[in-house]
Order: structure tokens, then sequence, then C-alpha cells
């Protein structure tokens, strides 16, 4: 049983160049933080592991970010653990995830994950969906 996490918005990065890493997703400060908070605001469940990224086709641009909280890895998950973190990435989002980098923006108003991905060709107005 998945429940979702908090609004994702996408933002294409052409012009910023980011650093190889090992791992296919990397997390920012504010979001492993973020990640931290919102597994430790959850004491009604502590059978949960970490949170899972996912891709589906919807909006305008045709693909959007998923987010759930996870208690398993599946063997087709690809795991990130980042500062104590645990991320998993299904097997459908890898390829379109690689080499992103996903951070936390936090307002007065508002919290969401953004994931500043390299191989985005293009996004939709409302950010919420992207095309590779």
């Amino acid at each position: 049983m998945s429940a979702s996490l908090v609004r994702a918005t996408v933002q294409a990065v052409s012009k910023r160049k980011l650093q190889p890493t090992q791992a296919a997703l990397t997390l920012t400060p504010s979001a492993v933080n973020k990640v931290k908070q919102l597994l430790k605001d959850k004491p009604s469940n502590p059978e949960l592991v970490g949170v899972k990224v996912g891709v589906q086709t919807s909006g305008c641009n045709g693909l959007s970010y998923t987010l759930e909280y996870t208690k398993t890895k599946r063997d087709s998950d690809e795991e990130v653990i980042q500062d104590g973190v645990r991320v998993f990435i299904k097997k459908k989002a890898k390829l379109t995830v690689l080499g992103t980098e996903m951070d936390c923006v936090e307002d007065k108003l508002s919290s969401e994950f953004v994931f500043n991905n390299p191989n985005i060709k293009g996004t939709c107005g409302c950010r919420e969906s992207f095309n590779i």
C-alpha cells in the first residue's frame, strides 16, 4: 500500500553541467532532510524504509514523476542510498532519471520536490510533465 508524498515539478537544466556520479539519482541536502522528515512524521507506519520514484504517462507533455512511500525494494528497483536516506527508482523510470538531481524547495506556502533533469527536451507550462 503506498501513498502519494508531495507534489513534484520538473525543471530542464540545459545550461547547467551536472557532475557525473555513480548513482542514477543524487539528492541535495534539502531533499535528504525532507525525506528524513517525511519518514519520521509517519510513526503510524514504522515499516517504511524510504521513498520510491517513478514516472507515469500524464500531463500535456508526456511524462510526470511519481513519489510514494515504500516498505520494500523490488528486485527491479534501483536503490540509491545517500546520507542515510533510501530512494528506490522504479524500473520504468531508470533511464528517465539518469543523472538527475532531486531537490526540495520550500517557501511559506508550499513544499515540493524538484527534479533537475539534464535529459529533458521539453516541459509543459505548469512544469508538471516533461518529455525526453
